[in-house]
């Protein structure tokens, strides 16, 4: 008797929206989002690109549960926006961007004591001895623990990149949001960040992430999907092999976009 296969289970969506938009109501109405149709999975590790002003910000807002969608439904982690208290759901999703304000004069492992609490200073009552040896062992996963003791404000742009992605890490989260993470980095300090994020994916198979950035040499090669937005709307999106084409980066920025791959690596640039 043969036994019957195994019951295949699909990864669950942390990130589920639905003709999700967004208008601005000024003088007009200007349409930032329209449309949206996302779903992102345990394990998947998205690019979010589009030329400036596509709407990639907006997106990343609704996404971390920052605002509400104009129309459509958002559901983040299993909650409904507008059903959920934002306060609390933001705190189970990670969230490192440049704008973040951390204590700069504070060493980088009290900058990820903050993720703990969620807060801009350190509220050391609250950090018991398993609390700080998470944020050591953060540290060392990122490849940053030589820095522990080191002044945030001291640290490279690489390395308070790696710092903040540990301070995201500490709520645990299922669903960690990068916005442009690679910004202002030269070149050495960009691979350390792509070889870490590369190893993070492997090493944490649940973690869903969204990464924005303008440049595909910045992708890791652990980058499983893509989204591309043109004025707001979705212009293709899916598996990463299938969207990061010539023909879609072309029409996406407007002008000729050759890409290639060498090494599980991306590199494009514009024709003549």
């Amino acid at each position: 008797m043969t036994e019957p296969e195994p019951e295949s289970r699909e990864p669950r969506a942390v990130v589920a929206l639905t003709d999700a938009a967004v208008h601005r109501r000024t003088t007009g109405q200007e349409i930032i989002l329209d449309g949206i149709d996302w779903t992102v999975r345990t394990g998947e590790h998205w690019a979010l690109l589009g030329a400036n002003g596509a709407g990639k910000t907006t997106l990343l807002r609704l996404v971390g549960a920052v605002m509400h969608p104009t129309a459509g439904t958002v559901e983040v982690l299993g909650a409904r926006l507008g059903r959920v208290d934002m306060r609390e759901l933001r705190a189970r999703v990670g969230l490192v961007s440049a704008a973040q304000k951390v204590p700069s004069d504070a060493t980088a492992h009290t900058v990820v004591l903050t993720g703990a609490t969620g807060t801009v200073q350190p509220l050391w009552a609250s950090y018991d001895a398993d609390t700080r040896e998470r944020a050591h062992a953060l540290l060392a996963e990122l490849g940053c623990k030589e820095l522990a003791d080191r002044r945030f404000a001291d640290c490279s742009g690489g390395q308070r990149a790696r710092v903040l992605i540990c301070r995201a890490l500490m709520a645990d989260p299922s669903l960690l949001l990068l916005d442009e993470p690679f910004n202002a980095l030269d070149l050495p300090s960009r691979e350390d960040l792509v070889d870490a994020l590369h190893r993070l994916a492997a090493d944490r198979t649940d973690l869903a992430t969204v990464t924005v950035t303008h440049h595909l040499e910045e992708l890791p090669p652990s980058t499983t999907h893509a989204f591309l937005l043109k004025e707001g709307r979705e212009l293709a999106s899916g598996p990463v092999d299938d969207v990061l084409t010539p023909a879609n980066m072309t029409t996406c920025f407007g002008r000729p976009i050759h890409v290639s791959r060498h090494d599980g690596r991306w590199y494009a640039r514009s024709g003549r």
